[in-house]
């Protein structure tokens, strides 16, 4: 019995996942094509970055970055609604930059926005520059394990992150994190971005202790040589 379980697991339920017909998400006119297995939370509290970028003033940037994307669910989102003029996508899933292509191809987008097959940002071209960078990436060190979208072992995700983001970075960029308070608090990442040669500008709605329930809260980040633009102040 255990047999045909790992079988099924491993083998059986991927391909019908992949079989799937793509559903889609609709943002200001943006059709955003998904497979349900591949949201990691970007339709749904992901789509709160569009208030709480607006709500801090942030005005419309040139070319804008989502790590972890996924379908692409917050980067679409940031296009569709005016706060970015270009994008760039990247993800270690080739389901999830399956998906990103097919929007990008449904839209006709392909002048606006570039996607990536990449292990974290290990295949993006040096001559992406970036104005601003949004992730809802995986939240949890120690639950969810063996799911890319929600597993982080040691937060060795984040950590190759925050090493290699830095040279891609216009002058006065800014990286936009949502993370969960389930699954960490801000303490939880101070050390490692600032052994990264970052800082930490910002933090919204965030609690001090990790929390029972799911409550998400942002991380604004930028080399400290850098300015901070006044919508990323404090």
């Amino acid at each position: 019995m255990r047999f045909w379980k790992t079988i099924e697991h491993r083998h059986i339920k991927p391909a019908l996942r992949h079989l799937r017909p793509y559903a889609t998400a609709t943002y200001a006119g943006l059709r955003v094509a998904y497979k349900p297995h591949l949201d990691g939370g970007g339709s749904s509290f992901g789509q709160d970055f569009i208030p709480v970028l607006r709500g801090r003033g942030m005005p419309k940037v040139a070319r804008a970055f989502e790590w972890c994307a996924g379908p692409g669910f917050i980067g679409f989102a940031l296009l569709a609604h005016g706060l970015t003029e270009t994008l760039c996508l990247a993800d270690v899933n080739p389901e999830a930059v399956a998906a990103c292509r097919k929007t990008v191809r449904d839209n006709a987008l392909e002048k606006r926005v570039a996607v990536y097959h990449s292990d974290n940002l290990e295949n993006i071209p040096a001559a992406e520059q970036w104005d601003l960078v949004v992730s809802n990436p995986p939240h949890f060190v120690d639950s969810g394990i063996g799911q890319l979208r929600y597993h982080d072992p040691d937060w060795s995700v984040h950590r190759g992150f925050f090493g290699a983001v830095a040279r891609h970075l216009n002058p006065g960029g800014v990286i936009v994190l949502q993370e969960n308070n389930a699954g960490s608090t801000p303490d939880t990442f101070t050390a490692m971005i600032a052994e990264a040669g970052l800082k930490v500008v910002f933090v919204q709605d965030a609690s001090a202790q990790r929390t029972t329930q799911s409550h998400m809260f942002y991380l604004g980040i930028m080399r400290p040589g850098d300015t901070p633009p006044a919508w990323a102040r404090g």
